[in-house]
């Protein structure tokens, strides 16, 4: 199938900055409401939001906008140029200023609104005042400069940029930038540009405490989703069914590079045909397609995890469990925040389930590497799943590999976990689904599988099995009473009349493995009958 470029039409970018003419995408206004605001008030401000998230195309957007309506000034650039400098800050000023002569001739500015042909010489750390200064005196409308990447200088070059920012809004407002818009991975509150020390610390004060606000580039909401999707529709024709948005949405969460590339999967990789409605069951698939072949974004997201802030963070997530002795713990939050691997509202959660499988796969990649058993040997004749075999083939592995694999984990608070859910999807596989829930503080796993099927009749149905993982830890009692209560709950919300408990028991106390790892059937609280399996 030929590229969308091709043919002539827009497509769904997951490269780059969104350009208007080449590809779908949601109008800047839209996503920052607040931001002509702030503006307009010629006040300095920040934004801030994880990678691929549109912070760039937002705002070159805005820029464009902004002078086009023959008010203002505005222009674009990005810091990252400036990064090599290091703590040299007469360099990165000087790096800085040549990316805004770049960028306002890529932009196309006109003459008389342009920058200075040359910048005045001037003294290390004051070259930025110098030079905007100078552009001001000489340009008839006010100027609006957006400091993309401004996370990319360092230490002291930071501090000096920041620093004559603030002191050319107080000293010298009316012959300085109208309004500046700083922009990074993290708020500029976070930063310590301090000499010999860590940038990333938190700090005691801020050379950049003119700002009015911080604003959080958001995820798309589902309204966003269906106006980014009917745009195919409208130019190529291709409905996205109602239930395939609502499926894109709930596996993204709105999480602007997974929309894009959810849907350019479903085009281009995959090929549907135009006069092909999009499904939920294409989302799926897709959604399979780009965790196995680990994304640029998403392999970038599953580096981040072998860091110790990160693990401090996610580790309790995955286990259930409420953070212990953590004195970081709010700093580390802020962190896996501004990356966008958890959600930016409470409760403390992964961002969304794509995420979510992500980090468990690549958490559980070395026990799927040791598993031998052979996934089309727990399937069915119409391909449903012998889960009473899968079952029985997890116990046999556990006894026999399972301590050695958690007591090596990474993740020891949650490596039981992990290694069962590595073990469910090396066998449900690429023919079926599972979903998982699981947060701070709420003590289990949910984990529901899903495997299409036929039916007797010859129709498309859908196995569902439950699953809910509890883990007896050292100086607790024992969480049956617990876990079956809220099997009890997840069945209910699954509308499901059986499912399975498991409780493994990491206490040094407990019986050698092979010894305690057996099944029995309980009843719940509200008299179902389910399967326990102890181990």
């Amino acid at each position: 199938m030929p590229s969308a470029s091709v043919r002539g039409m827009r497509y769904f970018n997951t490269a780059g900055p969104c350009v208007p003419t080449r590809h779908y995408m949601v109008p800047a206004q839209e996503r920052l409401p607040r931001a002509r605001g702030y503006i307009e008030q010629g006040q300095y401000f920040v934004v801030h939001a994880p990678r691929q998230t549109g912070k760039t195309t937002v705002l070159a957007a805005m820029a464009r906008e902004l002078t086009a309506s023959g008010r203002y000034a505005a222009l674009h650039f990005s810091c990252e140029s400036a990064e090599v400098a290091g703590e040299e800050y007469g360099q990165a000023e000087l790096l800085v200023l040549e990316a805004i002569r770049r960028s306002a001739e890529s932009a196309g500015l006109p003459d008389e609104l342009a920058p200075p042909a040359s910048w005045p010489d001037a003294v290390p750390g004051s070259r930025l005042t110098r030079g905007l200064t100078e552009w001001v005196r000489n340009c008839p409308r006010p100027l609006v400069l957006f400091f993309d990447e401004i996370d990319a200088l360092q230490g002291q070059s930071l501090r000096s940029v920041l620093r004559q920012l603030r002191d050319g809004f107080t000293v010298s407002r009316g012959g300085f930038p109208d309004a500046v818009v700083l922009c990074g991975l993290r708020d500029v509150r976070d930063y310590k540009a301090a000499s010999g020390g860590d940038p990333g610390r938190l700090g005691t004060s801020s050379p950049f405490n003119i700002k009015v606000a911080s604003l959080r580039l958001g995820d798309f909401t589902e309204p966003e989703v269906v106006e980014l999707y009917g745009q195919h529709t409208t130019e190529t024709g291709q409905e996205f069914t109602p239930d395939a948005v609502q499926r894109a949405f709930w596996c993204t969460q709105g999480q602007p590079w997974l929309v894009n590339a959810l849907a350019r999967e479903i085009v281009e990789e995959m090929a549907i045909p135009s006069d092909t409605p999009v499904t939920a069951e294409h989302v799926d698939e897709a959604k399979e397609r780009l965790i196995l072949a680990r994304a640029t974004h998403l392999d970038s997201l599953a580096a981040r995890l072998g860091e110790d802030r990160v693990r401090r963070v996610i580790e309790p997530l995955i286990a259930g469990e409420l953070p212990q002795g953590a004195s970081t713990y709010d700093d580390d939050l802020a962190y896996v925040r501004d990356l966008g691997l958890i959600a930016a509202d409470s409760p403390v959660r992964v961002a969304n389930p794509i995420y979510k499988e992500v980090i468990v796969r690549v958490l559980g990649v070395r026990t799927e590497s040791v598993i031998t058993a052979i996934p089309s040997s727990f399937r069915l004749p119409d391909g449903r799943i012998d889960m009473d075999k899968l079952l029985r083939s997890f116990a046999e592995f556990w006894r026999e590999n399972g301590e050695i694999l958690a007591t090596s984990s990474t993740y020891p608070e949650a490596a039981a976990q992990l290694v069962m859910m590595a073990y469910l999807h090396r066998i449900v596989n690429g023919a079926g689904f599972i979903d998982r829930e699981y947060g701070v503080g709420r003590r289990r796993v949910d984990l529901l599988i899903r495997q299409p099927y036929t039916a007797a009749d010859g129709s498309r149905a859908v196995q569902r099995e439950a699953l809910e993982l509890k883990v007896w830890r050292q100086g607790r009692t024992d969480p049956l009473a617990e876990g079956l209560a809220q099997l009890d709950d997840y069945l209910d919300r699954m509308e499901l009349s059986t499912g399975t408990l498991v409780v493994f028991d990491t206490r040094p106390q407990a019986a050698p493995v092979h010894e305690r790892t057996a099944f029995s059937q309980k009843t719940t609280p509200s008299g179902r009958t389910v399967t326990l399996l102890r181990a």
